[in-house]
């Protein structure tokens, strides 16, 4: 089976899992039918799949992450003024970290809204539909929903990473409160917690709560790396933290709190 023929074969048996799917016509370009993949994958409910699809799926997404390409965050250099801080511009689904950090809702099964451009929905469409499998199954034990300033460990699956640290930020619907910013330093620190006690050498944060929970960027910023750096400095860490940001803005925004020059 080539590679354009899986995944034709993952959106048919996507569209055969419900009835209203059967008119959905499969798209003739290739970009279409990326979208309708992605989107099926997006608003697919938690619920068991066949061996066969898996396979195919693995194998599928594990050539769409090569076609991206994979960085590797051993490659890349410190901030000068800190050895132990990294600084990268991109996409955090092909950073090849011991673990990588997605901001998750308080549901923590990934993003239903199909083709969204939050990290989310990205994070869970290339690392395949186990992960949200596996996050059902960890909420249903948990019984609840996953608290503000909480974070949960996973496999990566599909993606460069071996492990997603999800956490939940706090959601800003007016000004920023002192609350808002304890909570926002406690995504940091539980993500940490858990990579350390998996004995991670290297995690990746993306700007938690600044995309749709609105957290202001710059002031979200000033809390990751003054909480990043206290963690650091508390205990004899053998751990490389990477800042990812991917607009320009907070790459900005980073460049001018960890005092790096682009000249």
């Amino acid at each position: 089976m080539t590679h354009d023929q899986k995944r034709i074969y993952l959106i048919r048996q996507l569209l055969a899992e419900k009835p209203e799917y059967e008119k959905i016509p499969i798209p003739a370009q290739e970009k279409e039918q990326k979208d309708l993949l992605r989107s099926l994958m997006n608003v697919r409910m938690p619920k068991p799949v066949s061996q066969e699809f898996l396979k195919i799926q693995d194998e599928y997404l594990h050539r769409e992450c090569e076609l991206r390409g994979v960085v590797d965050s051993a490659l890349l250099s410190p901030v000068p003024s800190d050895h132990r801080l990294i600084l990268w511009q991109g996409d955090i689904t092909t950073l090849k970290a011991d673990a990588i950090v997605n901001a998750a809702n308080s549901a923590l099964l990934g993003c239903f809204h199909p083709l969204h451009s939050c990290i989310d929905n990205i994070i869970h469409s290339r690392s395949g539909i186990q992960l949200r499998l596996l996050c059902n199954e960890i909420m249903k034990k948990q019984g609840h929903e996953e608290p503000t300033g909480k974070a949960k460990i996973t496999p990566a699956f599909n993606l460069p990473a071996k492990y997603i640290l999800h956490t939940v930020g706090p959601i800003i619907y007016g000004g920023v409160t002192k609350r808002d910013c304890e909570l926002l330093a406690s995504c940091y620190r539980s993500c940490l917690e858990l990579a350390v006690e998996k004995d991670c050498r290297s995690i990746a944060f993306c700007c938690i709560s600044t995309g749709e929970f609105h957290f202001p960027n710059e002031q979200a910023a000033e809390l990751a790396v003054e909480t990043v750096k206290s963690f650091l400095d508390a205990g004899d860490y053998n751990i490389r933290v990477i800042f990812n940001v991917f607009k320009d803005m907070d790459r900005e925004i980073y460049e001018r709190i960890l005092g790096v020059d682009r000249c």
